[in-house]
């Protein structure tokens, strides 16, 4: 009974593949290390695209991502313009990889 409620409600460790506990930190049958929480690494593809078209001059989509030394670099040139014709190149590279792609990149 209680290993049908962990692969009910379990997760898939991020090593080994195994079903562990949603609130595992390890896997107990590899040790690997497990984010915790839903919001813990996913980020929107979407909401990284409208970052980059209207704030990607400052890096806010560079912040969002968890690139912060990108994000300050685009903060301090901001008065370039530069950040954001880069900006609006990554916006069209957000667009053009799949979902998967980018999950993998930034999550």
């Amino acid at each position: 009974m209680n290993e049908q409620l962990l692969i009910k409600d379990g997760v898939h460790c991020r090593e080994c593949g195994s079903n562990i506990a949603r609130t595992a930190s390890t896997c107990p049958h590899c040790g690997g290390r497990q984010s915790v929480g839903k919001s813990s690494g996913f980020k929107s593809k979407t909401t990284a695209i409208l970052l980059a078209l209207f704030l990607g001059g400052i890096g806010a989509h560079r912040f969002y991502l968890g690139n912060v030394g990108l994000g300050l670099l685009y903060l301090v040139f901001c008065w370039t313009f530069i950040p954001a014709i880069v900006a609006f190149g990554e916006m069209i590279y957000f667009l053009t990889i799949s979902e998967e792609d980018f999950a993998e990149r930034y999550s």
